[in-house]
């Protein structure tokens, strides 16, 4: 993590992220939700016998796709954050593809998710589980003009 914004010494790089977090998980699944309705809609509600994969295939794809091309969800952009790699570097597709997996399996398994949510809130970094096992961190996106 060398190429990372040290937080004892740049802690604006890392103030409010895992709140900013949270928010931004909010408006994700707020779109994610818009966008299975309306392919529920288009499907002519054939697509509500299989919400849950719906959601879940929907969901995945738009997390892969905005972290592959802006290193953030719309959410994250809208709150003012992005996902960096270990050498400071914006996200591409494999690593999107990955970090989206490592949050999938998170969220699939209850126990894994609780343990990401107490490395964000006590961690000097703010990572979760799966920023941990790729090296990732979310920063500030305004702060990080300067990495």
């Amino acid at each position: 993590m060398l190429h990372l914004p040290d937080p004892d010494r740049q802690p604006q790089f890392y103030a409010m992220v895992p709140t900013k977090r949270l928010l931004a998980w909010i408006i994700d699944m707020v779109i994610i939700l818009l966008f299975s309705l309306g392919t529920v809609l288009l499907t002519a509600f054939v697509g509500a016998f299989v919400w849950p994969l719906l959601v879940l295939i929907i969901g995945f794809a738009y997390r892969v796709v905005t972290l592959a091309n802006g290193s953030a969800t719309w959410g994250m952009r809208f709150v003012g954050i992005e996902i960096r790699t270990a050498d400071g570097m914006r996200l591409d597709m494999p690593m999107a593809l990955a970090h989206t997996a490592g949050y999938t399996v998170s969220i699939a398994m209850p126990i894994l998710q609780v343990i990401s949510i107490v490395m964000m809130l006590t961690g000097a970094r703010g990572q979760g589980l799966t920023d941990a096992f790729l090296g990732t961190v979310a920063l500030n996106r305004r702060a990080t003009a300067n990495i």
